[in-house]
């Protein structure tokens, strides 16, 4: 390219001396060659006919007509523009392919005799235990083994926040410890890691054509054919309607250039490699430009309801003490619970521990399968479960408070000491703080139809559909995976379907959808595999972003056929009736191609943007003597022991 600029230089007179047919050749061999490579490479191993075939018929067409400046203007500028649109690429490119760098090269493994050696990341291998220091990054996928604090993860999952993790938690490769010592185990080696998946994912979608994609190769290769034997039927009509063979090979020579699809064969391309590379570094991996196309053009949303839109983590709705000794009462339900894996119990704790309460001592705690668990606190025998087992220990779950939390649409755990309830919690998956925001945003966006699957009973189902803003005819219970296919093609014959779930129980689902999308797919082979497209993160507002993305895309690919069409027909017209100059034609052909590559790159620029969070409905505890509904003590509770503990 730049040889070929300098070698302008000397023609700028137009006067035909030795330094102007120096400049002549410097321009031709710089500007000529390359692209006389490329057309005969490709015409020999594909048996096309490409765009630099054209340019170089063009430019040698009129040279030989005596025009020899316009064919090195011609070839100047179809020099400056595929450089252009090499880098313009190449920029959309890299954009994922800088994960690479952010892996670390070595890592601090932990050996048996607990003695830290610092080793490459390539010896590290599954079961190894690594230490993680602050600012330093994660070597391999691992789960938390030791240890408490911050990690950044947004360059896998675009969450812009640090997020906390603790003994059981995932760590991702190449994301960085913020504070605190921890320590982790190798889940995954570095060829299996999310990185190396997020990099095979989105190179395999770069390298697969979206349906606009392919028309748009398959049009150009047979556009060029076309617009070759044009320029031949032209330059006989030229000719024989009164030109000399010079004029008319000059005209013939521009409409080349002016008819060239250029600017129509890379605008599809440039806008859907932008947009893959936005939406990875944003936590959003689309397997490829049709998932992206489909996902822009579908009129459904189904939804599978646990862990996509709710958590999936159960979580304490409702307390009921029949002492009103609220806190008393949860701080010894929690230390009967302290020792059951199940998660109702992980519940229990986790929101004695948000009150700030010391779970009592409880000893001798056995597990009842299907009934609850059993203990003793050194004064009686305690027990907690459903009321199976408050019959089997002689209690009485009729006390009025106890049977409206029945007739709620929550798991219910009753809890007593010998043959008398103390009182109960009320157990629920917990609405995602993104999922009603988003829910409104596909509405928005026009969105006709939005359902949410669930093999929960109806009234759990009605209890989070009403959360979420829909209507019951919306929501579908009671489903097994089977129905959920059954109801997605049924979806699916009146018009496009995405279904969103978590990847592993709704493979069969998500396969069966026109786009199926993966909810926090970080780490999960069975996700990324089953899906179309994968949501690296939990926050159900990538999804909408994904969305919007998808439509932007096809409205800015909308916009560069429109345009590259367009001003081919003026060229053209300009051409077989006017007499248009070859330069002009040259600017335009040139001009036009590179506008509606930087038009397709603005998409890089268009980042998939965090969800925004509702603040969830405040939870309410109920007194048993009294019908009166109070608010949750828990910021009081943690107040207070703040104040203590100062």
């Amino acid at each position: 390219m730049l040889l070929a600029i300098l070698g302008l230089w000397p023609l700028r007179g137009g006067a035909a001396d030795i330094s102007s047919l120096s400049g002549l050749t410097i321009v031709y061999l710089a500007g000529g060659l390359p692209a006389a490579w490329r057309a005969v490479s490709v015409l020999w191993d594909e048996h096309i006919l490409d765009i630099d075939l054209l340019m170089v018929v063009a430019a040698l067409a009129a040279a030989a007509v005596g025009a020899p400046f316009e064919g090195a203007i011609l070839l100047t500028l179809f020099s400056v523009s595929t450089t252009l649109e090499e880098r313009a690429m190449g920029r959309a490119r890299r954009a994922i392919e800088a994960l690479m760098a952010l892996r670390p090269e070595t890592a601090l493994r932990k050996g048996p005799d607990g003695l830290v050696t610092e080793v490459p990341v390539a010896e590290l291998a599954v079961g190894d235990t690594f230490v993680l220091r602050p600012g330093a990054r994660v070597p391999a996928d691992g789960i938390i083994t030791s240890g408490r604090g911050a990690l950044d993860e947004a360059n896998i999952t675009g969450e812009s926040m640090p997020v906390t993790k603790e003994p059981g938690a995932p760590v991702f490769e190449a994301t960085v410890n913020i504070d605190g010592v921890l320590e982790a185990a190798v889940t995954k080696t570095v060829q299996d890691s999310t990185v190396a998946r997020m990099i095979a994912l989105v190179t395999q979608a770069q390298s697969s054509k979206a349906p606009s994609e392919r028309f748009s190769a398959w049009f150009g290769q047979r556009y060029t054919i076309a617009v070759m034997a044009g320029a031949v039927l032209a330059f006989g009509a030229f000719y024989l309607l009164g030109s000399t063979w010079e004029e008319a090979l000059y005209r013939s020579a521009t409409l080349l250039v002016a008819a060239s699809p250029c600017a129509i064969v890379i605008s599809v391309p440039a806008a859907i490699l932008s947009s893959l590379s936005a939406a990875a570094r944003g936590g959003v991996l689309f397997k490829g430009g049709e998932a992206l196309e489909t996902l822009a053009s579908v009129d459904t949303f189904a939804f599978d309801k646990t862990g996509t839109l709710t958590t999936g983590k159960a979580a304490v709705t409702g307390v009921v003490a029949l002492d009103d000794d609220e806190p008393g009462f949860l701080a010894l339900l929690a230390g009967l619970e302290a020792q059951s894996e199940h998660p109702s119990a992980a519940a229990i704790r986790r929101e004695a521990a948000s009150r700030g309460l010391q779970p009592a001592k409880v000893l001798d705690v056995v597990n009842r399968p299907s009934e609850g668990i059993v203990g003793n606190d050194g004064q009686s025998r305690l027990w907690a479960g459903n009321p199976r087992l408050a019959t089997l220990m002689g209690a009485s779950i009729d006390h009025p408070a106890l049977l409206a939390l029945a007739a709620d649409a929550h798991s219910v755990i009753y809890a007593g000491r010998d043959g008398r309830v103390l009182g109960a919690v009320t157990i629920a998956d917990a609405v995602r703080a993104t999922s009603r925001p988003t829910l409104a945003a596909l509405t928005e966006a026009g969105i006709g139809r939005i359902v949410m699957m669930t093999g929960d009973r109806r009234p759990v189902a009605l209890r989070i559909g009403e959360e979420l803003g829909l209507q019951p005819a919306q929501i579908h219970a009671d489903m097994l995976p089977e129905d959920k296919v059954s109801m997605v093609g049924e979806l699916a014959a009146t018009g496009k379907v995405a279904y969103v779930g978590d990847g592993v129980n709704d493979a069969a689902a998500l396969a069966r959808a026109e786009v199926g999308i993966a909810m926090g797919a970080a780490g999960s082979e069975v996700a990324l595999q089953a899906a179309d497209v994968a949501l690296l993160s939990e926050d159900m507002g990538r999804l909408a972003e994904a969305h919007r993305l998808a439509r932007r895309t096809a409205a800015i690919i909308r916009q560069n056929l429109t345009f590259a069409i367009g001003a081919m027909a003026v060229l053209v017209t300009g051409g077989l009736f006017f007499e248009l100059p070859l330069p002009i034609a040259v600017i335009g052909h040139e001009g036009g191609t590179v506008l509606v590559v930087l038009n397709g790159l603005r998409l890089l620029r268009d980042p998939i943007r965090r969800g925004k969070a509702v603040t969830p409905p405040m939870r309410m505890s109920r007194s048993a003597s009294s019908e009166q509904v109070r608010p949750d003590a828990s910021r009081a509770y943690r107040r207070k022991v703040t104040r203590s503990a100062g």
